[in-house]
């Protein structure tokens, strides 16, 4: 009787193919990984070579201003395309007048009146229009501001990952860095940012390998990035390590975010808000609620709610 068992497949010696999987041993793939370098920081251990990362912020935020800043770092070594559906050619040169970039630092606007294929979305034609400008220009980052252009509604999660789903295989079949500027709805300010805040949120979120939000101080000056993902290591700027900034004007016409150094998110959120959050911590707790439930119901971490009750001389209590 003949045996209609499959083969069993060796991966001893070579991996094997299904389709689009590929299979290779533990070890095989841990010891392929080792021998290739880490990928390259690119941004303050926030962007490494090879993500795809998201900046997200609110309106007014400075989400381009932070975005140019970190291309122009990035082309003093890589070659960098940014795409910008945010400013005029005008606006770019009222805001960086006097101002000399570097030649790796590529900038492109979209154009209307270019010839589209018939049978193609606008959409899947501005991606083709990319990937034609980053391999005819020799571009290993990619940045585009904002994602809103690309995708009419961002905001609705099977959308999302479509577009998501479309940076990622330009990403990967040209081994490119991408970073995305996205928007945040209109938030509670006294709250602290979270990948919640992020419009289309999980689905952004889960595609990326790296995001990082800016929030705006109480002093209007003021604004500091958060780090919320990450793949190569710990967050590292998180809630109670956040970057500050002050926005200013170089002498030499560069408009950037002035580092000035790193605190404790709470200390940056809206001051009136923040007392009213405080109010509701209490409130909540004197009701009989312990840090986890206040913690769920206000959309903050444990940490602030056992902070503001310490504060307060409250006892607290981590039980549900």
């Amino acid at each position: 009787m003949p045996d209609n068992k499959s083969t069993i497949t060796s991966l001893n010696d070579a991996p094997a193919q299904f389709g689009y999987l590929i299979a290779k041993t533990a070890n095989q793939w841990m010891k392929e990984a080792a021998d290739r370098p880490m990928p390259a920081d690119l941004w303050n251990r926030i962007i490494y070579e090879g993500d795809l990362a998201i900046l997200f912020a609110s309106s007014g935020s400075g989400k381009s201003i932070l975005s140019t800043q970190i291309a122009h770092e990035i082309s003093q070594r890589e070659r960098v395309v940014y795409l910008d559906c945010e400013m005029s050619d005008k606006q770019f040169h009222w805001r960086y007048e006097g101002f000399t970039f570097n030649p790796n630092f590529i900038r492109m606007e979209l154009f209307p009146d270019g010839e589209k294929p018939p049978q193609i979305s606008d959409e899947d034609f501005i991606i083709q229009s990319l990937e034609e400008a980053i391999l005819s220009l020799g571009a290993r980052v990619l940045i585009v501001d904002n994602i809103t252009y690309l995708r009419s509604d961002t905001e609705k999660a099977r959308d999302a990952l479509g577009l998501m789903k479309k940076l990622k295989e330009l990403k990967k079949k040209h081994g490119l860095t991408v970073l995305a500027i996205a928007h945040t709805p209109k938030r509670d300010a006294s709250r602290p940012l979270s990948q919640n805040d992020l419009a289309g949120s999980m689905m952004l979120y889960n595609f990326c390998d790296a995001v990082f939000a800016i929030g705006v101080g109480s002093d209007s000056r003021v604004r500091y990035v958060k780090q919320l993902k990450t793949r190569y290591t710990e967050i590292i700027y998180g809630e109670s390590n956040v970057i500050t900034f002050e926005i200013e004007k170089r002498l030499d016409g560069f408009l950037q975010f002035k580092f000035t150094g790193y605190g404790s998110e709470t200390d940056y959120l809206s001051a009136r808000n923040r007392d009213q959050r405080d109010e509701q911590i209490i409130a909540l707790h004197l009701s009989g609620n312990g840090v986890n439930d206040i913690a769920r119901q206000l959309k903050i971490s444990n940490a602030t709610v056992s902070r503001v009750l310490n504060k307060r001389n409250v006892t607290v209590n981590n039980d549900n």
